[in-house]
């Protein structure tokens, strides 16, 4: 079977993109309608619609890029916000006590602006502003236009202020979306490794869904998706780890368009200092809707509270609109959207919107850190972070003010720089493939216009001897079985991790559980990504009752010497998790009519029981059942005394409790389970 335009071969960076309409001089004006404010320049046109504080009509080259306004009804794993599609970029949130809100329907304010940047370029600009009437916050969305530019510079802002309810609940979502109701798009891109066709409207009818917001598309065997992709849509199959996401969106083919061009619709991350969780945070990108998350909890990240005086900006974020020939590939599309994501990029014509735009930080208040790192031998990949002081990053949503940085330190020289970091005081966390723990040093002051040196000797933490170690330590569950593995039966090889879990069904394939013989076991095919506490049951369609034999407890076994044991007294096992889920799954809510909220993980040694690691309700994460293998990482140190290691054969046995399960308001799995990054083995 032929397969797809977006099936080619990925564009390098710098290669010709010969194919792509070429920028003309654009004139740009911004002008109120009546019933719209529109920005637009001679290619890309961009109007909101006044009674819903939304783009409405939006197209490049004349091309629609939205289609009609439409409605579906918003169900849990279905239609999501209000339903309203055939518009974007616009505005919502779950963040108010009832949920959802999208603002711009009740009493909106508008604002619209004419200007020129200092490079003498013309711009103009909408900022839409509305007041919740019962709370009182206020949600801000911004839209800028440049001429020579086709794509629009988004800002969003909320604020809430009042004393008399001074903690009003979390905000679990903020987020902007494009939301096209149109047979323009056909395919969808979530990085250069991930993308596929969109299901057809024969598929969408002839769907099961089989888990929240997860369909079987297999009674369609000759739709493209199928075909090249897989059985199974989720809007999960398509997330990303924000540590080198730049650019995600759709991608048209031409079957639809008006002439037969090509178009994408990205967005450009290229700037992420406003988000939550640092590098490690997942999150949905694109499924049918292109998405800007700038905070959720899909996969059980920290999410902030919304106090008396919450005032946060988050951007700014540049949605690219791009048009292409007919032989245009989604890659080459893609690409010339990749060189917009830079934090570089626009800054001085960011600075010159900055009397709009309130809370953004001007290069005036920015500096740099530059870092020199003597790595451990062995680390691969390292990576330094700059987040919110005395916290863990993953954590840094507890500071409404603090901002977010990473880089990748060069594993030759231990060089690294972060530029255009807002002043103030960070945590400095560095870690790397193949290294056991991470470095952190508070107190790393950055102030404005000045450059910061750090120097930096990191040694790997040590508790003796290593005797042996399982898996590689990169903070996810990749290596392990249907992790990174590809899935080599479909045209674009997806890694097998982005699927629905229950493909894979976990008592056909291990039925005599999981016993892992170090020296001989291959982690790849003898450890699971997930280790459950029972398989089978609620949220899954394909082994609808619930197992439980050989499934909560794993077994490690490994040969000692005597040479290794003599004289040794303390040994530590060390459990690096990718991921966890407790009872609490990705809400961070303590629920005492849960058992499991906190989870016990018990290892025993040879029989004997040590003392339980008791996986907090607060660092729950919703990983493996919505197709991720990194998400909130933990660890712990089982340290025990080398008495109850024996020359010969040994076995540890890492056990969940039997039948740990919770109560799931969605279609998904109720099982508790856990994700493994590493272990080791340590005597002294």
């Amino acid at each position: 079977m032929a397969k797809s335009k977006s099936v080619l071969a990925i564009v390098p960076l710098f290669a010709c993109l010969s194919n792509l309409v070429a920028p003309t001089q654009a004139f740009l004006t911004a002008k109120d309608t009546g019933p719209q404010l529109v920005i637009a320049n001679d290619r890309l046109y961009a109007a909101v619609n006044k009674t819903t504080g939304a783009i409405q009509n939006l197209s490049l080259d004349g091309q629609d890029l939205l289609g009609a306004p439409g409605y579906e009804n918003p169900t849990p794993g279905g239609a999501t916000g209000n339903g309203a599609s055939g518009l974007g970029p616009y505005l919502d949130c779950y963040c108010t006590p009832s949920g959802f809100y999208t603002p711009g329907h009740l009493a909106p304010r508008y604002q619209l602006i004419n200007g020129t940047d200092s490079s003498k370029t013309k711009y103009g600009g909408i900022v839409m502003s509305e007041t919740y009437p019962a709370t009182g916050q206020v949600l801000e969305q911004y839209w800028f236009l440049r001429e020579g530019e086709t794509g629009l510079h988004t800002f969003s802002r909320l604020t809430y202020n009042n004393k008399t309810t001074p903690f009003l609940r979390n905000l679990q979502e903020f987020r902007t979306l494009f939301r096209p109701n149109t047979a323009l798009w056909t395919d969808l891109s979530t990085n250069e490794k991930q993308y596929a066709p969109l299901p057809s409207t024969e598929a969408k009818a002839k769907q099961v869904t089989v888990q929240d917001a997860t369909w079987y598309l297999g009674n369609t065997p000759d739709d493209p998706y199928v075909q090249q992709e897989g059985d199974y849509f989720t809007k999960y199959t398509f997330q990303d780890t924000w540590r080198d996401h730049d650019v995600h969106g759709m991608y048209s083919d031409g079957k639809y368009s008006n002439d037969g061009s090509t178009f994408g619709a990205w967005l450009v991350m290229g700037v992420k200092d406003t988000y939550f969780g640092g590098p490690l945070h997942s999150d949905l990108v694109v499924d049918g809707i292109v998405y800007n998350y700038m905070v959720s909890n899909h996969h059980g990240d920290g999410t902030p509270n919304i106090t008396d005086g919450f005032d946060r900006t988050f951007g700014p974020s540049y949605f690219h609109y791009n048009k292409g020939s007919p032989t245009t590939t989604l890659q080459e599309l893609r690409q010339d959207a990749l060189q917009y994501a830079s934090p570089d990029w626009n800054a001085d014509f960011y600075d010159d919107i900055a009397k709009y735009v309130p809370n953004y930080v001007p290069t005036t208040k920015r500096g740099t850190w530059k870092g020199h790192v003597k790595l451990p031998k062995g680390a691969t990949k390292p990576l330094a972070v700059l987040a919110q002081n005395g916290v863990d990053f993953q954590d840094n949503d507890q500071d409404t003010k603090a901002y977010q940085y990473w880089a990748d330190i060069n594993p030759k020289t231990g060089n690294v720089e972060i530029p255009r970091v807002k002043e103030g005081t960070y945590r400095l966390t560095i870690y790397a493939d193949g290294i056991f723990g991470q470095y952190t040093q508070d107190n790393i002051v950055v102030k404005a216009r000045k450059t910061q040196n750090t120097h930096v000797n990191w040694s790997e933490e040590s508790a003796g001897k290593e005797i042996w170690r399982i898996g590689t330590p990169d903070k996810s569950a990749g290596e392990y079985k249907h992790g990174y593995e590809l899935n080599l039966e479909k045209p674009l090889q997806p890694e097998q991790y982005r699927n629905y879990w229950a493909a894979y069904d976990f008592p056909t394939e291990f039925p005599n559980g999981v016993v892992y013989k170090v020296g001989e076991s291959d982690a790849g095919k003898d450890l699971n990504y997930i280790h459950w506490s029972v398989f089978g049951g609620y949220g899954n369609s394909v082994r609808t009752k619930p197992y439980y034999e050989n499934v909560n407890n794993w077994t490690i076994q490994f040969d000692l010497s005597k040479k290794e044991l003599n004289h040794k007294k303390k040994a530590t096992f060390t459990v690096q998790l990718a991921g966890a889920k407790t009872a609490a799954g990705n809400t961070d809510v303590y629920n005492a009519s849960e058992p499991f909220a906190n989870l016990p993980y018990t290892v025993a040694v040879n029989g004997r029981d040590l003392k339980p690691w008791v996986i907090p309700y607060y660092h729950s994460s919703s990983c493996g059942v919505r197709s991720a293998v990194i998400c909130y990482n933990i660890d712990n140190k089982f340290a025990f005394d080398t008495s109850l290691l024996v020359e010969g054969l040994n076995e540890f046995t890492l056990s969940l409790p039997y039948n740990a399960i919770d109560y799931e308001s969605a279609v998904l799995a109720q099982s508790t389970y856990v994700q493994y990054d590493a272990m080791r083995l340590e005597i002294e």
